[in-house]
């Protein structure tokens, strides 16, 4: 089983963004953002979060995720 990584921390710092701000714009939960932006490697993320942070950077989620594991 593959792990990804999501990218998180470089396209938020690359806006000047908090994870908080991240939080905020996407709707998503602070805890769930901060999981998702400190974790090396994850075997399973919630889709539909991928889609909102995808959308709140405004970039593909093929650049949002990292595959760091197969």
């Amino acid at each position: 089983m593959g792990l990804v990584r999501l990218r998180i921390k470089e396209f938020a710092n690359e806006k000047g963004w908090t994870l908080k701000d991240v939080s905020d714009r996407s709707g998503l939960v602070y805890s769930t953002v901060r999981a998702y932006a400190r974790s090396p490697g994850m075997g399973s993320v919630d889709f539909t979060a991928i889609q909102k942070l995808a959308r709140v950077f405004d970039v593909m989620i093929e650049d949002l995720v990292e595959v760091v594991e197969e």
